[in-house]
């Protein structure tokens, strides 16, 4: 799961960054009003952390363009402003949760996932795909309720295709959500190369009954 954490507190920054890296997420940052414009105006995220005081501008404005570009959901406004206005307006411009500063790190942690869990995975911890079992939280996957042993770059993997099963996946968007941002502008693809080899061999020596297809020349697809 990729996470944008728009936030110029350089302290915050990391400890929320070190912090949900531990929980298995991929987080890029923005420091300022117009970097957090440029990322998500060239890149999607599954959540974004936003702070509404931003140097060079008010981050609210990035949630107003996130809304034109149909980018709105997943984002989490995290704030020093505790006033009901700045919470209905933002609400109403499509966040999804607003975490008032100073606030514990395993809250955000708690919230992310929940909103994740709602809006991607219909509210559930798990993926299921015929006889694949995927736990978001858990990051385990069982085939027949046997444990499949994966490494982090392939589970991502295959939580990104069983969320977009039987849809054709580029290579450079696969890129962009698994190992982040400017990866779509990658010379090759061999680092996506190895590891789809090895996914796609544990899958069948598994008896997983789904399937990954490459496209050549396009990307890849996962069937059941």
């Amino acid at each position: 799961m990729n996470i944008l954490l728009i936030e110029d507190e350089t302290d915050l920054q990391e400890v929320v960054k070190e912090s949900l890296s531990k929980e298995g997420f991929l987080v890029e940052t923005a420091g300022s009003f117009q970097e957090g414009l440029k990322k998500i105006s060239f890149y999607d995220y599954d959540c974004v952390l936003l702070d509404i005081m931003l140097p060079g501008g008010d981050g609210l404005r990035i949630l107003e363009k996130l809304k034109e570009m149909d980018k709105s959901e997943n984002v989490i406004i995290i704030s020093a402003k505790d006033s009901v206005d700045d919470k209905i307006k933002g609400l109403n411009l499509g966040a999804d949760d607003y975490l008032t500063k100073p606030f514990h790190i395993a809250e955000l942690n708690a919230r992310v996932k929940s909103v994740l869990r709602r809006k991607q995975f219909d509210g559930k911890n798990t993926l299921e795909c015929a006889n694949v079992k995927v736990d978001i939280n858990e990051f385990t996957v069982h085939v027949n309720d046997q444990l499949l042993s994966l490494n982090r770059k392939e589970f991502d993997i295959l939580v990104y295709l069983m969320s977009n099963r039987n849809r054709l996946i580029s290579k450079s968007s696969l890129a962009e959500r698994v190992w982040g941002d400017y990866m779509d502008d990658a010379d090759d693809f061999e680092f996506i190369y190895s590891q789809m080899k090895n996914l796609r061999k544990k899958l069948k020596d598994s008896g997983a009954e789904i399937k990954i297809t490459a496209m050549y020349g396009m990307g890849y697809k996962l069937e059941a």
